[in-house]
Order: C-alpha cells, then structure tokens, then sequence
C-alpha cells in the first residue's frame, strides 16, 4: 500500500454549532472520537487546525496537530496546506475525514484508501443507501450515483433524485458520508481552483472538483454513520452509541 496520511480539519468557528470539535459526547469529545476511531486504522493520522484550545485539546489526549491559520473557503483547502507544507514527501494518498464522523471507523478508512488504489478515480469518497426518513433534511447530503460503476454524477442537500408522480414508487436513495481519499496530485489539483457557482449555492466543496471534470467514486458502507451538524444531533448520536 502506497503511504497514506489522515488528515481531519476541525474549525471552531461553525455557524449551525459553534465550538462543535469540543463538544462533548457520552463524555469525549467529538474530535478525540474521531482521532480516535480513524487512527486504529495505523495509518498517521493529524487534526489540522487554525484554533489554539483545539490544539492544545488534541495534544492533551496525545493526539498530533497541524497548525494552519490561514482564511480558507474549505476543509480540503485547510489539508491541502497541511500536507503542502508539512507532508509532502510522506504520502502518496491523503483521507480527508471531516472532524464531525465520529462513528466512522480505522477499518472503513482502510477499505476506502483500497478501493481507491484500485480504481482510476481522482477522489473517492463513501456512501449508504437508505430508503428510510432523512432525505429531505438540508444537512444530509445526498449524491445522484451510478451505482454500478460508483461514478458521483451529483451532490445536493436536496432530496435527489426526486420521484416524478404519484403512481411511481419512492426508491432508494444515496447519503454521503464525510470522507474523501486524494490522489496526492488531485488534491494539489484541486487547492488550485476556483470556487464554482454550484459549490457556492450548495455550499459542498465536492461540487468544485464535479464542475471541473475531476471524477469522483464512492464505496459503499451499509452500517449507520450519522455526522454532528447541529446540538440536537449530540442527543441523537448519544442514543445510537
């Protein structure tokens, strides 16, 4: 396997959940069970952050930090820094797991770095399929996928696909899970671009990479992975674990 590093973005500021990294969940806190999870994984695993209490929060359960201060519009932006300037002579792949999964584990981050070896997208990332409630709340995302190649045709917080007439019934549909493994060279790729005008409406980065021809293929999971967007989701997750 070629070298793999993980990097986790973690802001304080968020707008639905300010503080959220440090927000505690049935006693730990959000970025130690994610740290915690991927890194059983064995591969190296790092918080990149631009805010000093979750610096020194990670470093106080002997977790590793990148410090990268910069204003970026993104979580890849923020690993792209990282790795730029601190790891580019170390890995090959780079996992981007977004710090609010924490029910993602080392094992699912291995299986996607090996289905991403084995495939010729430029990024890859996970999805569950689901035929259940959930697929009209704006912070779950949701992907337009080809299932039978693992092609991402769409991202969308809205309820894709929509079913057209009452006489059709409803099928399943596609949840994204915070995930992505790079190529190192489309992640460098990618930190070059510009915002585009569908990443800027939906506000999902991964839309940046779809309008500028990058492909993207996702790996299937059927366990329930359920990412932390507001306060409510703390109770939620509480339950499930």
């Amino acid at each position: 396997m070629s070298p793999v590093v993980i990097l986790i973005p973690s802001r304080y500021g968020s707008t639905r959940f300010p503080g959220k990294p440090l927000s505690k969940i049935s006693g730990k806190s959000l970025i130690q069970r994610v740290y915690d999870n991927v890194s059983s994984s064995g591969f190296a695993t790092y918080v990149v952050t631009d805010h000093s209490k979750i610096a020194e929060h990670v470093e106080n359960f002997q977790g590793q930090v990148l410090r990268v201060d910069d204003d970026v519009a993104s979580g890849s932006e923020r690993i792209a820094l990282a790795y730029q300037r601190h790891l580019s002579s170390e890995a090959e792949y780079i996992v981007n797991v977004q710090g609010d999964e924490p029910l993602l584990t080392g094992h699912r981050v291995k299986e996607l770095v090996e289905f991403h070896q084995n495939s010729d997208f430029d990024i890859c990332t996970m999805y569950r399929k689901r035929d259940d409630g959930g697929k009209n709340n704006p912070n779950i995302v949701k992907i337009a996928l080809n299932e039978l190649t693992g092609r991402c045709l769409y991202f969308s917080r809205a309820a894709i696909p929509y079913v057209r007439g009452d006489d059709r019934p409803e099928g399943p549909w596609y949840q994204h899970i915070g995930v992505y493994c790079f190529k190192k060279e489309s992640l460098l790729k990618f930190f070059k671009l510009k915002a585009t005008a569908l990443e800027e409406t939906e506000c999902l980065e991964q839309l940046r990479a779809l309008e500028n021809g990058m492909t993207i293929g996702a790996l299937e999971v059927t366990e329930q992975l359920m990412g932390v967007d507001t306060p409510e989701d703390v109770e939620a997750l509480e339950k499930i674990l």
